[in-house]
């Protein structure tokens, strides 16, 4: 059985027992969350799609680790026009283990 959720503006297409890292979700590792923008559940029989959102389906998940990613750098110039500018960002992620699909 699969599920594809949305959440923090991407979709990803999820199973019991993955782990996935999205971004960053209210909570402390350890904690059960519940997402519940489902656009679709298949596996078992015809699968089920919603429009935009499945009626009554949700995915239960544990939140294992907060964290930032990696720093990446934005750097704007201009030729010949003495423009530059550097700025970095770090993107906070959470990583989740999907326990199970219901619905």
């Amino acid at each position: 059985m699969f599920a594809v959720i949305k959440t923090g503006g991407k979709q990803y297409k999820v199973a019991p027992g993955e782990v996935l890292r999205v971004e960053k979700l209210l909570g402390e590792p350890g904690d059960t969350v519940e997402l519940s923008e489902v656009l679709l559940v298949a596996g078992e029989g015809e699968p089920r799609v919603g429009t935009p959102l499945v009626e009554g389906a949700r995915v239960k998940a544990t939140i294992l680790e907060q964290g930032r990613s990696k720093k990446i750098i934005v750097f704007k110039k201009k030729r010949r026009k003495n423009y530059k500018r550097k700025r970095g960002h770090r993107q906070y992620y959470t990583v989740l283990r999907i326990e199970e699909i219901v619905g």
